[in-house]
């Protein structure tokens, strides 16, 4: 498990900020989940940690959002194995467009999640020097298991995509953890 996570505000103008998170209602806390197209592994991991936020009645406070490090599959639907993965755990991600990863995102988005060393070392890369404190290996909150990174099921079969989805379970609720721990946040908290 992470410890030592930076609180993270958003600022006024935008730029990254990491003074201390003042706690103030109405505030979204918005995390970003980022693998290379986003048609598998991201929008996999928004579905699930979306619902994993709405099951804990927390979807007032936390908002979600994939993109991918480069832009092959802009405005295309996730892959059909990731959907009906997904669909076979009662998550819809259907809905879910393709996205490139924007500049902007490094200051709109307080948790920026990428599945694999390579995609945390574009963001990292890509990242102004104040943001990069909010950016993480999706991998790291799930310290009960021994994966480091989120596989790309893309070129595998589909039970590739069964295995991405109980990595990404299990890593959503450590993420989901840390981030009421970082903020401070409980069950119903702020209704």
């Amino acid at each position: 498990m992470i410890t030592n996570l930076p609180r993270l505000v958003r600022g006024v103008t935008g730029a990254c900020n990491s003074s201390i998170d003042s706690g103030e209602q109405g505030s979204m806390i918005r995390v970003l989940f980022v693998c290379m197209g986003n048609i598998c592994r991201s929008p996999t991991a928004e579905g699930i940690f979306r619902h994993l936020v709405k099951t804990e009645e927390l979807a007032h406070l936390i908002e979600t959002d994939s993109a991918g490090t480069h832009d092959f599959h802009v405005g295309r639907p996730p892959d059909p194995r990731a959907m009906k993965a997904a669909a076979g755990r009662g998550i819809d991600i259907s809905g879910l467009r393709a996205r490139a990863v924007d500049e902007l995102d490094f200051t709109a988005f307080d948790w920026i999640i990428a599945m694999d060393s390579s995609n945390l070392a574009w963001l990292q890369a890509k990242a102004p020097a104040e943001c990069r404190d909010r950016i993480y290996a999706f991998m790291d909150f799930a310290s009960a298991l021994m994966e480091s990174e989120v596989p790309d099921p893309y070129f595998g079969g589909p039970n590739g995509f069964d295995y991405v989805l109980d990595l990404v379970d299990e890593a959503a609720r450590g993420l989901l953890q840390a981030i009421r721990d970082q903020h401070g946040i409980y069950q119903n908290a702020y209704k």
